[in-house]
């Protein structure tokens, strides 16, 4: 009972934080660019949020600002990169070093709590929904709507073209494209995406802490690799993108397991360096396992056309 209780709250967060991994993915998988400003970004979605809920806002409301939040810092390490010639990795941590006295700027402290507060969750509890499989729905509804948007979004000429900036920037350039400013569309619209996420688990968890992105960039990446190794790479790109989401179920699920078999939570940061180790290097064992397979097979049929030859003479 208590282990699938510890699965439903990690189901539950993993959908949440589902949103902060496919923004990841734009800048990881489809753009390659190692955008470290997630840790800071999601942070400043939480703060923006919680400011504005306990400021009296609406906490839907909140949820927008912190996505235009998220997209002016991914627009601040695009600019760095851009126009300063940076490189992407170095702005990404200026940007997210930056962005850890703008949020304790935009707080006044170092935390918020929201006990008492409206939140998304206010809304779910009113139909009797507790506040696990509340986080649940409204995680499994938005992570909806970003995929069906998403997937419109990559089909259109701007989404291609920013799909194209990843895969062969020269070529784009050869073709007239300026592939800054689709280096700065996608870093917007990523962190945007993180930001947006980071006001979700604020609102869920109930607070928002200045420390909340810590490790933000790992968690993304051990999500997309499990769902790649998992899923595949089968079908269209929405299927990709639906992949994104549940490798951060399944991750927070192994997290929620491995903890109730009893392991501290101070190792949380180890199994997950372990897990993306693992992930990472589980296509490179099959790859070579294939390659070694197909060789024996060779070897087989040249020494079965060996063997009939030789029995022909």
């Amino acid at each position: 009972m208590g282990i699938f209780l510890a699965i439903q709250g990690a189901a539950s967060q993993g959908v949440l934080w589902g949103l902060m991994t496919l923004g990841l993915f734009i800048t990881y998988k489809i753009l390659n660019f190692a955008d470290l400003t997630v840790d800071g970004s999601f942070a400043l979605g939480g703060s923006v949020s919680a400011i504005l809920i306990t400021s009296g806002f609406s906490p839907y409301l909140s949820l927008v600002i912190a996505f235009f939040a998220g997209s002016l810092a991914g627009l601040v390490t695009g600019l760095l990169h851009t126009k300063l010639k940076i490189p992407g990795i170095l702005a990404g941590i200026l940007t997210m070093i930056a962005l850890y006295s703008v949020n304790i700027r935009v707080m006044g402290q170092a935390n918020i709590p929201l006990l008492g507060q409206e939140t998304m969750l206010t809304l779910t509890s009113s139909f009797g929904l507790s506040k696990t499989l509340g986080s649940l729905l409204i995680g499994s509804i938005f992570s909806a709507i970003v995929i069906a948007i998403l997937y419109w979004f990559f089909g259109t000429e701007l989404g291609s073209a920013i799909r194209a900036t990843g895969s062969n920037e020269k070529m784009v350039q050869a073709l007239g494209i300026n592939t800054e400013s689709m280096k700065n569309i996608g870093l917007m619209l990523s962190n945007a995406l993180v930001a947006f996420s980071g006001a979700l688990v604020a609102q869920s968890q109930g607070y928002a802490d200045v420390g909340m992105g810590t490790g933000t960039i790992v968690i993304g990446l051990a999500s997309i690799i499990i769902g790649e190794v998992i899923f595949g790479k089968r079908f269209s790109f929405w299927y990709r993108l639906m992949s994104v989401v549940f490798g951060s179920i399944l991750y927070r699920i192994i997290i929620a397991i491995v903890l109730q078999l009893g392991m501290k939570s101070t190792d949380l940061k180890l199994l997950t360096a372990v897990i993306v180790a693992l992930a990472l290097a589980l296509p490179v064992i099959n790859a070579k396992r294939t390659r070694h397979q197909k060789r024996k097979i060779n070897r087989l049929q040249k020494k079965s056309e060996t063997n009939k030859k030789a029995s022909i003479q």
